[in-house]
């Protein structure tokens, strides 16, 4: 199962000219990611997708909780996330590579609605990301993905059948019922996703837990139950993640100074925002930025070039 897709991943990054890093491809939301050394943890936003390991380990944290995937097994993200990454297996022998699949909810609940019955759901809340193994036709799906991006032109016409065809794969699999909460309307999940949206879009004001939970229409203590037990973060946790990580782009893409960022992502004070940026990142602002920039220009500055 895993030799063809694995072979066919690698034949595309060669095709790009080698190397590791970040490899976008010309199906949006598909991303393929190759590297020769374990890496040190990243702290950025997962958005929902799914992240499918052909080779080597990766773990993911958020909050309180850690989960480890390796070699054809992959994690499902349900909800857009401030999380660290940290490839955990890889060599120049034996490199990680992996696949990333941003989900689009429409999709997803386009296909719910054309299943016979909704798959089996438990009551409570759980964590919005878990691991699970890769079945033979969810492989199937994203081989095909990739030997599509050898015929742009026919990637608007059958690339989004074949991500449809993962949706159901996913839906109709062990753990459809946690990834159905997603898209099933009034959830408890797809009210704190509401909420959420809110704190990714609006992260820079003074957002209270009432003024979250009136717009997931739940009680404060139920909402933040639920939010608890979906990000593993307090709402006010996640919001400050969300201004950090906010702050780190700016200071690494659009060149701003420390001060700059802290005001842009609502600090009022740039000390205290050098102070919390130091305690999540463990390093100064300025000096992560450093870093940050060259770790940019050498894994994720890549545009999509044609095949030769």
């Amino acid at each position: 199962m895993n030799a063809p897709l694995l072979a066919a991943v690698t034949d595309y990054i060669e095709s790009q000219g080698g190397g590791q890093g970040l490899f976008p491809t010309a199906i949006d939301g598909f991303n393929i990611v190759r590297s020769f050394q374990s890496m040190m943890p990243m702290r950025n936003i997962y958005r929902p997708s799914l992240c499918v390991v052909l080779e080597g380990a990766k773990e993911l944290h958020f909050g309180d909780e850690r989960l480890s995937y390796r070699t054809m097994e992959c994690l499902v993200v349900s909800v857009g996330l401030p999380a660290t990454g940290r490839i955990v297996e890889a060599s120049e022998e034996v490199p990680y590579v992996g696949v990333l699949i941003d989900f689009d909810v429409a999709t997803l609940r386009n296909v719910l609605e054309q299943l016979d019955a909704l798959p089996e759901q438990s009551e409570e809340s759980g964590p919005c990301a878990f691991v699970a193994k890769v079945d033979q036709p969810l492989a199937d799906c994203i081989l095909r993905l990739v030997r599509l991006l050898a015929t742009p032109k026919a990637i608007p016409v059958l690339a989004p059948s074949i991500v449809r065809e993962i949706c159901y794969w996913l839906l109709s699999g062990p753990h459809g019922g946690e990834i159905c909460k997603l898209a099933l309307p009034e959830s408890n999940i797809e009210r704190v996703v509401r909420a959420v949206s809110v704190l990714h879009t609006n992260f820079a004001e003074t957002l209270r837990v009432e003024q979250l939970a009136e717009i997931a229409r739940m009680s404060p203590s139920s909402f933040h139950q639920h939010f608890k037990a979906l990000t593993s973060m307090t709402p006010l946790q996640f919001q400050k993640q969300l201004r950090l990580l906010e702050a780190r782009r700016l200071m690494v893409t659009e060149a701003a100074n420390v001060a700059e960022a802290a005001y842009k992502v609502g600090y009022e004070s740039a000390s205290q925002f050098s102070r919390e940026y130091s305690r999540t990142f463990g390093v100064a602002p300025k000096q992560d930025a450093l870093t940050q920039q060259r770790l940019h220009t050498a894994y994720a500055s890549r545009t999509v070039s044609a095949s030769p």
